[in-house]
C-alpha cells in the first residue's frame, strides 16, 4: 500500500514505460517485419510469441540484478579498449540486424515474384530470430531500468504494461508495413540504422538513441507526406 500511495513511484513508473516503449520500437518493427514472412495463418501468433517473449527475457534479466551488473566489467582488452559480455552482445545483436536488414531489402527489391519463388520461413526460425533480438533489445533497457528506479516490482510492471501497449499495436503496424513496400524499405533501412548504433557501441562508441529516433521519425514524417499526396493523385484520378 505504502508503494501505491508515494507519488515519486507512479512517476517512476510513468517514465519506465514510456521508456520501455520508445525502447521497444525497434524490436516491434523488427518482430512486424520478421511475422510477415510466414503464412498469414501464422503471422498473429508469431507476433503475440515474439511479444511474450520479449516481457519473459526483461524479467528474466530484471531478476538477475547481480549479473546485470557485472555484465559490464570488461573480460578482456583489444586496442586498450576493455570488452564486456555486453559489449560482446550488443556487437554480435548488431552484426545481425545489418545482414537481416540487407538481406530482407534485397529480397524486397528483387520483387514479388521472385520473393514467392523463395521457400517460406518456418515458424520456428521465426521465433529463434526474436528470442535472439529480445535478449540484445531488452539487454539496454533493463540496465537502464535498474539506473532509474529502486523497487523491481515497479521495473516488472514497467515492462509489462509497455509490451501490453505495444501488443495492441503490433497487428496494425505489421499490416501497415506489409501493404506499403516503401515504408517496409524505411523500417528495414532503421534496422541497419539501429544495427549500425549497437555495433558502435559495442566497439566502445556510444551513439545516443535521440538521434537515431529523430531521424527515422524525420523520414517517417516525409513518407507520410508522400502517401498522403499519392492517395490523393489516386482521388483525383478518379
Amino acid at each position: 500500500m505504502e508503494l501505491l500511495l508515494d507519488a515519486q513511484v507512479w512517476a517512476s513508473l510513468a517514465t519506465l514505460t514510456a521508456l520501455e516503449i520508445v525502447l521497444g520500437i525497434d524490436n516491434l518493427v523488427f518482430i512486424s517485419i520478421l511475422s510477415n514472412s510466414l503464412p498469414a495463418g501464422q503471422q498473429r501468433v508469431a507476433r503475440r510469441g515474439g511479444l511474450a517473449l520479449a516481457v519473459l527475457s526483461r524479467l528474466a534479466l530484471l531478476f538477475t540484478i547481480s549479473w546485470l551488473a557485472s555484465v559490464t566489467s570488461p573480460l578482456f582488452s583489444v586496442a586498450g579498449h576493455g570488452v564486456s559480455v555486453r559489449d560482446l552482445v550488443l556487437f554480435g545483436g548488431g552484426l545481425f540486424l545489418l545482414a537481416k536488414g540487407t538481406t530482407e531489402i534485397h529480397h524486397t527489391v528483387e520483387g514479388v515474384e521472385r520473393r514467392r519463388t523463395v521457400k517460406a520461413a518456418s515458424f520456428a526460425g521465426v521465433l529463434a530470430q526474436i528470442v535472439l533480438l529480445d535478449v540484445v533489445f531488452s539487454l539496454d533497457s533493463v540496465i537502464t531500468a535498474v539506473g532509474m528506479a529502486r523497487q523491481v516490482a515497479v521495473m516488472a510492471a514497467a515492462i509489462i504494461i509497455a509490451v501490453a501497449i505495444m501488443l495492441f499495436a503490433a497487428d496494425p503496424l505489421a499490416r501497415f508495413i506489409d501493404t506499403h513496400v516503401s515504408v517496409k524499405i524505411l523500417a528495414l533501412s532503421f534496422l541497419i540504422l539501429v544495427g549500425v548504433a549497437l555495433v558502435a557501441d559495442g566497439l566502445g562508441f556510444h551513439i545516443p538513441k535521440g538521434y537515431l529516433y529523430f531521424a527515422i521519425a524525420f523520414s517517417i514524417g516525409v513518407e507520410f507526406l508522400n502517401l498522403t499526396a499519392a492517395r490523393r493523385r489516386g482521388h483525383a484520378a478518379r
